[in-house]
């Protein structure tokens, strides 16, 4: 049996979310946080899960204000190419294969609140492309598509494609800035638009490309004509919504294909405009507090708006037809109409956006197994209901740091799905059997600093399973980085005496020490490396603790002698010997016990074996099935065998000194449970037994862990207990974590006890969302987690107040 012990007081507080945005390509989103990280998320091939991808660790002290992702013009990117604005009055571009933040337009002077692309046409998929939302004559979210002759475009609408991509800025001091992106990647300034009262908060371009709109501080929407510069007509919001005061802000604006201009103001209105004429065709005040974005699913009869009370509002376009007379055939009348909220956000929403992430799916052959009635569906059942090939989904999020994906078409008829249950987690390894009298320690990474635990076992345990209570960790070191810098990766060795980190300056190393004789039970040296060593975005120490190893930002990993402080080897990461493309960031290493090899994977799941006794690099694996890779490592006592698991939740175990799949991933790679196809969240970590005797691994998301045997066939029934844990045991846990009831545990195991052996690939749900799980011996398992209600209560911003019925 195993004792589970859980652990629940590490410090975690995310990021709010204040900006996102789809790639050209409509199957990826671009979340920016207000840290300054930038994340980009998709669905990997085969499945429906989402993954992120990629994290760029930005300037913290610059915040974003609005995302963009414009097309480009060669094939080299058909994500596109990702720009953001800022407070501060830059435009940054990031790069995602380099995983860098570029600045290329210092500042204009003042804030930019919004900025917004101008429309394209797309030859390749005759489609055309919008700044603010998308219009995708292919796709359809299986609602009635507006087909009257006089709203479709001509192509000469779109020459501008062929031209530099435009882009809008709406500034603090009034002016709306009109820029161009051109060739050598630069954004040349076009013109600037007459200066109006109050500020610029929102920004959109009209179908053609002809006009650009303009939302104030003061209640005002402005139609500017773009070749021109001169002002066509404004309305006054207003007199539309709640109020007409001076201070009404008006926070969003989107065009849509029927010739409708949506606005979004601070009185909570959301209102449609008749953008030929600037006339009010509909208004809805159905927000109790800011409107902050909206949204437009594909066929544009479907607009999406968020605000400040965290509900997210469905209205849709609907016709209704009314007889004047005999004489005069009966007028088509349409009109925006309220269809229903869902409130999925604690705190306040702040960003929209319409995807279609999902290009293919179960390539993989089906499980055929005898389906189980049961009472409880699975975590992921409404979801994988309607998550299907070419189904756009709305993604929302905002200050409580999460992020929802919605069906597009039957928005009031399901859920939403928690896409991140851990936003930003917080990164946590384990040092078993150290140095300081084989104690057990924990490496904590914060946004600026990093803490050493020691981990303190209490009681014993229950028929194997031990409750929370029974952890206590004691800081033993805090070291900050300096001067604030945000640290990107950090890594402890095996014996705990040394610990390293790195910034997006350079890294650093630390010699931990215990003092005999000294108030002071603990001490901290740094070491000096060598000055050559560039920033780096991954950092591992070697089993024996005589090297690190970390992976530069120049896309070259160093090999560091710890005892010298010189450097043995540099690594270039190629595809062949013949190679002479540059490879993109390496962001997960991973070393053998016995010292000899070293598995470095690459930001998109490519993956490079490099000997470290002849310092050559010993195999290139290409991205498996097109999935990123989001877990792996090196059995102890198994050197030879690579670990690996993929956002396409798979599986694979290779023979790296024979360069090839291992005997069970051949025999049961691409025959896997449906079950674990299934696995709930994208899976972010391993855990190995530290004794190396058996042939089990634990795989763990944030929200379930799974046993896997690979002794054992993947529809075999599992007569004995899977890695040393009894299955009634395994039942228990997950009802009382994932349920919170502890009164009834002495007939919940009887009950449960009687229950046939589990199979193999069996998982565990948990109730709070998992940080990091780790064995501290055979018998034992720490997990430590976070209940969602603690982290929120740590938020800068308070949640939105709802009323409780009865109080």
């Amino acid at each position: 049996m195993i004792e589970l012990i859980r652990g629940t007081s590490i410090d975690w507080k995310p990021s709010p979310v204040v900006a996102l945005a789809t790639s050209a390509d409509d199957s990826q989103v671009a979340a920016a946080r207000e840290d300054g990280s930038l994340e980009v998320w998709l669905v990997s091939p085969g499945s429906v899960g989402w993954h992120c991808q990629l994290t760029i660790h930005g300037d913290p002290n610059s915040r974003v204000s609005s995302l963009v992702w414009c097309r480009s013009r060669t094939d080299e990117l058909p994500s596109g190419r990702l720009f953001s604005s800022s407070i501060d009055g830059s435009i940054s571009e990031w790069n995602l294969f380099h995983l860098k933040q570029k600045i290329i337009l210092e500042s204009v002077g003042v804030s930019i609140w919004q900025m917004a692309v101008a429309p394209s046409y797309d030859p390749h998929t005759n489609a055309e492309r919008f700044g603010n939302g998308f219009s995708n004559g292919k796709l359809t979210d299986g609602s009635d598509r507006e087909s009257d002759s006089e709203e479709s475009d001509s192509d000469e609408e779109f020459n501008q494609s062929a031209e530099d991509t435009r882009v809008a800025l709406a500034c603090d001091d009034g002016c709306v800035r009109l820029y161009r992106i051109s060739d050598i990647d630069e954004f040349v300034h076009d013109k600037m638009l007459p200066r109006v009262s109050g500020r610029i908060l929102s920004v959109a371009w009209s179908l053609d490309a002809r006009r650009v709109f303009s939302g104030t501080s003061d209640g005002f929407i402005r139609c500017w004509d773009a070749s021109l510069g001169h002002e066509i007509y404004r309305i006054t919001v207003g007199l539309g919504g709640l109020s007409s005061k001076p201070d009404l802000c008006v926070w969003s604006l989107l065009s849509l294909r029927c010739g409708t201009l949506v606005s979004g103001d601070s009185t909570g209105s959301v209102q449609f405009w008749d953008s030929q004429h600037g006339t009010l065709l509909q208004a809805h005040t159905l927000h109790k507090g800011d409107v902050n974005a909206l949204a437009a699913a594909p066929s544009h009869n479907r607009v999406f708006s968020t605000g400040s009370d965290g509900q997210v509002i469905l209205y849709k376009l609907s016709k209704e037809s009314i007889v004047s007379s005999e004489e005069k055939p009966s007028e088509l009348m349409k009109k925006w109409v309220y269809v229903g909220y869902v409130r999925a956000h604690t705190h306040d929403g702040r960003a929209l956006t319409v995807a279609v992430p999902i290009s293919h799916e179960d390539p993989l052959p089906e499980e055929k197994v005898k389906r189980i009635r049961r009472k409880e569906k699975p975590i992921d059942f409404s979801y994988r209901k309607w998550a299907h090939m070419k189904i756009p989904m709305l993604i929302s999020a905002g200050d409580d740091t999460k992020l929802f994906a919605y069906p597009v078409k039957s928005f009031t008829k399901f859920p939403p799905h928690n896409i991140c249950p851990a936003p930003q987690r917080v990164p946590i390894q384990l040092a078993l059997n150290t140095s300081f009298n084989k104690r057990s320690l924990l490496l904590v990474q914060a946004s600026c600093w990093l803490d050493v635990l020691l981990v303190n076992l209490k009681g014993g345990s229950d028929k194997g399973f031990v409750s929370g209570g029974q952890l206590s960790l004691d800081l033993l070191a805090r070291v900050k980085s300096k001067k604030s810098r945000k640290i990107v990766c950090s890594t402890i060795s095996n014996s705990g005496s040394l610990f390293a980190y790195s910034d997006h300056v350079k890294p650093a190393l630390f010699e931990l020490k215990k003092k005999e004789s000294s108030k002071i039970a603990f001490s901290i040296q740094e070491r000096e490396l060598p000055k050559k060593l560039p920033s780096a975005h991954v950092m591992v120490f070697s089993s024996d603790c005589s090297r690190l190893i970390l992976s530069g930002d120049n896309r070259r990993i160093y090999v560091v002698d710890v005892s010298s402080l010189e450097v043995l080897h540099c690594f270039t990461p190629c595809r062949d010997e013949e190679s002479v493309h540059s490879e993109p960031p390496i962001t997960k290493m991973f070393t053998s016990s016995d010292g000899v090899w070293l598995a470095a994977v690459n930001c998109f799941g490519d993956i490079y074996v490099f000997n470290l006794e002849t310092w050559r690099q010993h195999w290139f694996i290409s991205r498996l099935d097109g999935a990123s890779v989001t877990a792996g490592g090196f059995p102890p006592q198994k050197n030879n065998v690579l670990i690996i698991t993929t956002s396409s939740n798979q599986v694979y175990a290779f023979d790296v000194e024979a360069k090839q799949l291992g005997e069970w991933s051949m025999q049961h790679t691409y025959v896997l449970p449906k079950r674990f196809q299934d696995f709930p969240g994208e899976v972010i970590g391993l855990s190995f037994l530290p004794s190396g005797t058996s042939t089990s691994v634990v795989v763990y998301s944030a929200r379930a862990m799974c046993l896997i045997d690979f002794a054992k066939p993947v529809d075999q029934d599992d007569e004995s207990d899977i890695a040393g844990v009894d299955s009634s045991v395994l039942k228990k846990i997950q009802n009382t974590w994932a349920k919170g009831r502890t009164k009834r545990k002495v007939e919940e195991y009887q009950t449960e006890s009687k229950l046939k052996a589990k199979k193999n690939f069996e998982f565990v749900a948990f109730r709070d969302p998992v940080l990091f799980i780790g064995h501290l011996s055979d018998n034992s398992l720490l997990v430590m987690d976070k209940p969602w209600g603690d982290v929120i209560k740590t938020f800068d911003a308070p949640p939105v107040h709802r009323h409780i019925y009865g109080t």
